[in-house]
């Protein structure tokens, strides 16, 4: 026997027909594809509990149209390049609260039936999403608090070279000329390093390593670089203790040289305290600024520097004196090299000889 919100098949789509106690129900499902009844069968029975729970709690007020909420999202900055097609399959009365996993398969099939998996992720699912979130206020909020964006002129940074020690003067050439995260230092392993390229994968899977799943990619140093850190060992972790151990990682934490840099810092003249203070972390930014201050490559930036959202790496593009590049050359940093793949991963791990 039929389920009573068995759909059919007309003209206009899939729709459905029901009686509940003696109001009938007769609704477009919003699926136009014949082939897709498995979705339609499903979006029906919904449309039957929803019916019935009504029926039994009473009337509820109805959602935001797609539609409207699509319109303010668009009037508050959202990007429009892929909604116009969203917004005429869910047509003038599809709600977002109604627009679930079904619904959402349903259109990337219907109105993009040939394109990819990864295309109609990026031009359904994504911006259904952030309109749906936008109308429900769970959108990303612009940050207000100041940021530290500090970095170190080229001049602070060969005083603080200067000043640190013997240990640390091979980790901080590395930090400003990758834009590392010290966790990321700590856990690069010598096999994973390819002196020919100068480049050094970043394992950002492992704990206390990365920060994003972007952190996981290629960095580059440039030969400044190389020539200060000297002779590294070619197998296990590149970066040891003063007692020639491992660093141990921290998720979510640091502070493993923290001691010897600030010792450094101090000695250097460099601030200590406030919002200008110089921490570890000024050295990923310094590196940030630097490498776009030579190559104006903004995707380069991104990529090498392992960012998940460009707001941060942003920064970086506006904040840079316009002599900076021809400084940075009279100390002999050169980032302007060619940036390649930084994403494939080597099928062989690198051994030193």
């Amino acid at each position: 026997m039929p389920k009573p919100w068995e759909p059919k098949f007309t003209e206009k789509g899939w729709t459905v027909s029901f009686s509940i106690e003696g109001r009938r129900i007769r609704r477009r499902l919003g699926i136009r594809d014949k082939s897709l009844k498995t979705l339609a069968r499903l979006k029906a029975q919904q449309v039957y509990k929803d019916e019935w729970e009504i029926q039994l709690t009473g009337p509820v007020i109805r959602g935001v149209p797609f539609w409207e909420a699509a319109k303010g999202y668009v009037d508050a900055g959202g990007e429009a390049r892929f909604l116009p097609k969203l917004i005429a399959h869910f047509g003038p009365d599809a709600t977002i609260d109604e627009i679930g996993e079904i619904e959402i398969v349903a259109c990337a099939m219907e109105v993009y039936p040939d394109a990819a998996p990864d295309t109609q992720r990026r031009q359904v699912r994504v911006p259904i999403n952030a309109v749906i979130r936008w109308a429900k206020g769970e959108r990303r909020k612009p940050r207000t608090d100041n940021v530290n964006t500090r970095w170190l002129e080229p001049e602070e940074f060969e005083r603080l070279l200067d000043a640190a020690g013997p240990h640390l003067r091979p980790m901080i050439a590395f930090l400003v000329g990758s834009g590392c995260r010290t966790g990321e230092m700590f856990a690069l392993d010598a096999n994973d390093w390819r002196p020919e390229t100068r480049q050094g994968w970043i394992a950002g899977e492992e704990e206390g390593a990365g920060k994003t799943a972007t952190s996981t990619r290629f960095v580059r140093l440039p030969q400044r670089s190389i020539d200060l850190m000297g002779e590294r060992p070619t197998d296990g972790k590149m970066f040891l203790t003063p007692k020639r151990q491992p660093y141990k990682l921290r998720f979510k934490g640091g502070g493993q040289i923290k001691v010897a840099f600030d010792k450094a810092r101090d000695a250097a003249g460099l601030e200590k305290e406030g919002p200008r203070k110089v921490t570890p972390h000024c050295l990923r930014h310094s590196w940030a600024t630097w490498f776009y201050a030579q190559t104006r490559d903004f995707g380069g930036l991104m990529d090498l520097g392992g960012w998940a959202k460009s707001d941060m790496a942003n920064r970086y593009r506006k904040i840079a004196p316009d002599d900076l590049a021809e400084r940075l050359h009279s100390f002999g940093w050169d980032f302007g090299q060619e940036t390649g793949n930084t994403k494939q991963r080597p099928k062989l791990r690198v051994v030193k000889q």
